[in-house]
C-alpha cells in the first residue's frame, strides 16, 4: 500500500529541513518504503523553493509541487492531492507540529482497519505542547458545535493532521474550500458519504519559528458557510450515499483489497 504524504509550505525555511529529515528516517526506519512525500510550495517568498529544490536532488521520494495559481491553504492541499500517486493519503503540516510516529500509525489503520484516520489531540494518550489559550478557547468551542450538529464521536475535526485512502479523496470531490476551512470540508464530506473512520490519540507541539497561516479572525465566514454546507448535505441528501455489504470497509494485504470477514 504506496502511501502519499501531503504538507502545504509556505514561508516554511525555518523547519521544512527538520521536517522532511525525521519524516524520511522515521518512515524507513519503520519499513514504509514505498512513500512519496507531497510539499506543496504556494508562493513562498523566502528560502522554502531552495530547500525543496536541494531536497528533490538527493531524495527522489520527495516530491515539489509549486501552487502556480491563487493561494491558500486549501488549494494548496488540493494541489497536493491531485498529484498523489499513493493508496493511502496523509495530510501534515510543514511546521513540525506533529509527529512522523502518528503518521506511521494513520498508514497502518488505513491499511487495516477504516478509511479514513482522524487525530485528536484531546482525548487519553494525546499530548499537547504550548498550545496558544486563545485558539484553544476557539477550537473546543468549534469542535463541541461540530459534533453537536452531526452527532460525531471526534472532538477535534479541525485538526489538520488527517488520513484517507486514496478512493475516499476522489469520493468528497468537488472540495471547494479554499483556505483552512477544507479542515473540516474534507473529513465532514467523507463521514456524510459514509466512510469507515477510526480516531487515535495524537502528539501536537507548538512552532518554533515563523508564523501560522491560520488567522482567526479572517476565518470564521468560511468555516461557517462550510460547516452548514456539509450539514444540508447530510440533513438533505445523505441517503444517497447509504452503503451496502458489498461497500464495506476491506483491508488491504499485499497490494489488493481483500474482504473482510470479520
Amino acid at each position: 500500500m504506496k502511501l502519499s504524504v501531503v504538507i502545504p509550505a509556505r514561508n516554511e525555511e525555518g523547519h521544512l529541513d527538520s521536517t522532511l529529515e525525521e519524516l524520511v528516517a522515521y518512515l524507513d526506519s519503520n519499513s514504509i518504503r514505498s512513500f512519496e512525500v507531497i510539499v506543496v510550495d504556494d508562493g513562498s517568498t523566502d528560502r522554502t523553493p531552495e530547500i525543496l529544490s536541494r531536497w528533490a536532488g538527493r531524495e527522489p521520494r520527495i516530491r515539489p509541487v509549486k501552487n502556480s495559481g491563487r493561494h491558500g491553504y486549501g488549494r494548496a492541499v488540493q494541489c497536493g492531492l491531485d498529484a498523489v500517486t499513493g493508496d493511502a493519503v496523509i495530510i501534515t503540516m510543514a511546521d513540525a507540529s506533529d509527529d512522523p510516529a502518528d503518521i506511521v500509525t494513520y498508514y497502518r489503520v488505513l491499511r487495516d482497519e477504516a478509511e479514513c484516520v482522524f487525530g485528536s489531540r484531546f482525548i487519553s494518550g494525546s499530548k499537547l505542547v504550548d498550545y496558544p489559550r486563545f485558539k484553544l478557547v476557539i477550537n473546543r468551542l468549534a469542535n463541541t458545535a461540530i459534533r453537536m450538529l452531526f452527532g460525531l464521536k471526534c472532538n477535534d475535526i479541525t485538526n489538520a493532521f488527517k488520513g484517507y485512502r486514496h478512493e475516499v479523496i476522489d469520493g468528497c470531490r468537488p472540495l471547494v474550500s479554499p483556505h483552512f476551512n477544507l479542515t473540516i470540508e474534507l473529513p465532514l464530506k467523507a463521514l456524510v458519504r459514509g466512510y469507515t473512520f477510526k480516531v487515535v490519540p495524537i502528539s501536537w507541539r507548538n512552532r518554533t519559528s515563523g508564523e501560522s497561516q491560520l488567522l482567526l479572525k479572517e476565518q470564521g465566514s468560511r468555516y461557517l458557510f462550510t460547516l452548514l454546507s456539509v450539514w444540508f448535505e447530510w440533513l438533505l441528501v445523505r441517503q444517497d450515499f447509504h452503503r451496502t455489504d458489498n461497500d464495506e470497509f476491506k483491508p488491504w494485504s499485499d497490494g489488493v483489497v481483500e474482504k473482510n470477514d470479520g
